[in-house]
């Protein structure tokens, strides 16, 4: 058998605008839970331009991503912002300023 290369595959970044997003205690719940995905990495999040950063290895990626923020209470600027989505959101704040 010949030598084969390892295939590097990159991670592609973006950035989601998000709503209710309002503080540090919301940044920690969303960091926190965004880390336990699979194949997402580098999250950043902006409490000041209510920005969710992140690197991501395939396209599906960015849906998981939506689908966790919405379930969180944080959904991105193009989604409906419930009220269901807004109580989420304070239950998660609420969570965040309590973790350690």
């Amino acid at each position: 058998m010949g030598y084969r290369p390892a295939i590097k595959i990159e991670n592609m970044k973006t950035s989601f605008i998000v709503q209710n997003l309002k503080c540090e205690g919301c940044a920690k719940t969303i960091t926190n839970k965004l880390n336990t995905l699979n194949n997402i990495t580098e999250v950043l999040v902006n409490p000041n331009n209510s920005t969710v950063s992140f690197s991501y290895r395939k396209e599906e990626d960015q849906e998981i991503i939506k689908n966790k923020l919405q379930s969180l209470g944080y959904p991105t600027i193009d989604s409906e912002n419930s009220i269901l989505a807004k109580a989420a959101s304070f239950v998660s704040c609420a969570t965040g300023k309590l973790s350690k």
